[in-house]
């Protein structure tokens, strides 16, 4: 009699469990193919927007847009100054900021004390990353543009004063995105750095970073695409739209491909919509192209390390 109320018992918490984990499964279906429609729709609308991009300007890509200046007239119009003024702020960009994220990740990681200070440190850097890009090129325009109402410290609306205002605008995440993967790096790695006579730079220089770079260039990478892509700040610090020379150093004025593009975007003639099409095509390619060196670089350490 006690062995078959114990089976039967048993029938009712299975029964119980079933029904329980029949509700869990089909909660989870239904997540699941809500968050692939979330998805989709993402998708479909990137697809729709760079197939619409792709008609408008492709009939735009040929050598004369490549090797022209802007100009006021759409069959004429090309990219020449503004695709060398956005490789010139690349390239001032990338050491001003790369050198100021990671020095200051590796500061606040490794050297800083775990303090009150350095916790408001932190998460101030933390909240700089959701700021506006606009109050970044307010700050820009009176800092490095007009030398805060001096002179002599103003840097004009130059290549260096765009790069400087750039690397403030990226350097929250890329000094978030380099904590991250320093502090991923295993306590036991540098312990045995330690164990091997090391001192904490030789760790850090030897053992740390090479184990967080792939993190690090892929924060870089995002952060540097962000950076090229943005029109706000290079309107306030007046980097001008039409430019018919070439810049020959940091301290020359320059034309820049989102400014480029958003002077054609306003122009009443719709060839302009066009024109801006190709632009808004090369910009796309160029962002491409860093994020695929970022994967193969992040790949190639992530083997090795």
């Amino acid at each position: 009699m006690a062995e078959s109320t114990k089976t039967n018992q048993n029938l009712v918490d299975q029964q119980k469990v079933e029904k329980k984990l029949s509700g869990r499964l089909s909660t989870n279906k239904f997540n699941k193919w809500a968050f692939f429609v979330c998805t989709l729709i993402g998708l479909v609308v990137l697809a729709v927007l760079i197939i619409h991009t792709l008609i408008e300007g492709v009939g735009h890509l040929t050598p004369d847009f490549f090797t022209n200046f802007s100009s006021s007239t759409p069959s004429m119009a090309g990219i020449k100054g503004a695709l060398v003024g956005t490789i010139w702020l690349m390239i001032t960009i990338i050491p001003i900021s790369i050198i100021l994220g990671v020095g200051t990740a590796i500061y606040l990681e490794e050297y800083a004390k775990d303090n009150a200070f350095t916790n408001f440190v932190k998460v101030s850097i933390s909240n700089l990353a959701g700021v506006p890009s606009v109050v970044f090129g307010l700050l820009g325009l009176t800092i490095f543009v007009r030398g805060m109402g001096i002179p002599a410290l103003g840097l004009g609306n130059s290549i260096i004063a765009a790069a400087l205002t750039m690397s403030l605008l990226i350097l929250p995440v890329i000094i978030v995105a380099a904590q991250e993967a320093i502090r991923a790096v295993p306590s036991s790695v540098r312990e045995a750095s330690y164990a091997l006579g090391g001192n904490k730079w030789q760790t850090i220089r030897r053992v740390v970073l090479p184990a967080a770079t792939p993190g690090i260039l892929t924060g870089f990478i995002l952060a540097l695409s962000r950076a090229l892509g943005e029109t706000a700040p290079l309107i306030l610090i007046g980097i001008p739209t039409i430019l018919l020379r070439l810049p020959s150093s940091i301290f020359d004025q320059f034309q820049a491909l989102p400014m480029q593009i958003y002077n054609w975007t306003k122009q009443p003639q719709d060839e302009f919509q066009n024109v801006a099409s190709a632009g808004i095509i090369v910009l796309l390619v160029i962002l491409l192209l860093m994020n695929a060196i970022a994967i193969f670089l992040r790949n190639k350490y992530s083997k090795k390390y």
